[in-house]
């Protein structure tokens, strides 16, 4: 998986993809999902490190099957908050803080 994190204004969005999704884009109905380079190519990192970084951002979008399930399994998102293009699943959240 690859993790790239993104600054805006005070507020932190880490991007998380599969990286056999890297560069490519999927198109079904009226949805477009692109995974673009500029957006999602950063560096790979360990569950453990893409978790932690996933918990304590402001926002994440995440795309891929292994990346989805690693924020699922920390709890993160839910799976009726993931959709589908082209059966490559993804999210879009911004995580409250308590």
């Amino acid at each position: 998986m690859l993790v790239k994190i993104h600054k805006l204004n005070n507020r932190t969005l880490v991007a998380v993809c599969d990286e056999d999704l890297l560069g490519r884009a999927f198109e079904e109905k009226n949805a477009f999902l692109d995974i673009k380079r500029s957006f999602y190519e950063g560096e790979k990192r360990s569950e453990v490190e893409i978790g932690d970084l996933m918990r304590n951002a402001d926002m994440i979008n995440v795309v891929g099957n292994k990346s989805i399930k690693l924020a699922l399994e920390e709890e993160l998102i839910t799976k009726e908050e993931i959709k589908e293009v082209q059966g490559i699943p993804h999210v879009q959240i911004i995580l409250e803080h308590n």
